[in-house]
């Protein structure tokens, strides 16, 4: 498959965070893996400073997004977002949420305009944006904002993806009582047309065949242990096989998740939060990538949050951002 026309956006993240040690780290391996060309959006100061702290030797050289790709080979490129970031390993400080952003928004800006072929997000730490204002759930959110017109506001979808295993929750960062509450068959029938779309359009599966949970115990039991798969997935089922869909279910969702089941589709749809990621987690803690769909652009991270405790240790491991590069440059390819 060839390569995207354009480098990847790569944001910064929680400063204080692990994120700059990921970038450090994959960029260090680019050749040995084949990495797609991609450009920190952040704080060069901070980057050299977590290097030296890591003991990482390696040239930073300041560009703009034009530049990037060319650098890349010798040099991690920064583009910078004009604030600086000055927190220290594990320590958030009052620079932190507005580097995190601005990264953020400069790297859809960039995408948007064709000078990236897509957007990696590195973790951010919800708890300092939300002493910092910041009002929305997560990333997921806060980019479907961003990814908003004046005729229409994106409806996003949160994909977890491995070469194991690939989960959509319908709900995401509500509670389960809430989650409960927003569960409706139309919300089901809009996320499974999504998620069936990109397969096909950026995953590059003709058919894709995917597999609905039930939301209770054994899906119900037929209806004496909860009526949610009768009266709210059912009838979204019939909706999306009459769109030529191949959804199946819905499936008990304590059986649906072993090797052999696995193997019978390409995605599994839940009907919340960790109905569908404590599986992921379990069989591809390392490696998962999350990835927003619905959107106009293309958007990976790393499957795992900001791990303060071990900033500017050496100890964090790279695993999920090097596969979220990598699934972010496939999917730019596929879809140019």
């Amino acid at each position: 498959m060839a390569a995207p026309a354009k480098p990847l956006a790569l944001t910064l993240g929680e400063p204080a965070g692990i994120g700059p040690d990921i970038t450090i780290a994959a960029w260090l391996r680019r050749r040995e893996l084949g990495l797609p060309a991609f450009y920190l959006l952040g704080d060069e100061a901070l980057i050299a400073q977590r290097a030296k702290a890591l003991g990482a030797e390696i040239r930073i050289a300041a560009v703009s997004p034009g530049e990037a790709e060319s650098a890349f080979a010798d040099a991690l490129p920064v583009v910078a977002t004009g604030g600086r970031a000055t927190a220290a390993p594990g320590k958030p400080d009052a620079s932190s949420a507005p580097a995190a952003l601005a990264s953020i928004r400069q790297a859809v800006s960039d995408v948007r305009a064709g000078r990236a072929s897509a957007v990696v997000t590195n973790p951010i730490a919800k708890s300092v944006l939300y002493r910092a204002g910041f009002r929305h759930p997560g990333h997921t959110e806060f980019l479907a904002e961003l990814a908003a017109t004046d005729a229409s506001v994106p409806q996003p979808v949160m994909m977890l993806w491995s070469p194991r295993l690939a989960v959509v929750p319908v709900t995401i960062h509500v509670s389960l009582r809430e989650a409960l509450t927003q569960l409706t068959s139309e919300l089901i029938v809009s996320t499974v047309r999504i998620v069936a779309t990109e397969l096909t359009s950026r995953f590059g599966i003709a058919r894709p065949r995917i597999a609905i949970s039930g939301l209770n115990p054994h899906a119900g039991e037929d209806g004496s242990l909860g009526h949610e798969e009768q009266t709210v997935i059912a009838p979204a089922l019939k909706a999306l096989r009459h769109d030529g869909i191949d959804a199946r279910g819905p499936l008990p969702a304590d059986t649906m998740f072993h090797e052999a089941a696995r193997n019978t589709y390409d995605c599994a749809v839940c009907m919340y939060h960790d109905q569908a990621l404590i599986p992921i987690k379990t069989v591809a803690f390392d490696d998962a990538v999350n990835v927003t769909l619905g959107l106009p652009f293309i958007r990976t991270s790393p499957d795992h949050g900001t791990a303060f405790d071990i900033a500017g240790t050496g100890k964090a491991n790279p695993a999920s951002l090097i596969a979220a590069l990598k699934l972010a440059s496939r999917m730019a390819a596929a879809n140019s």
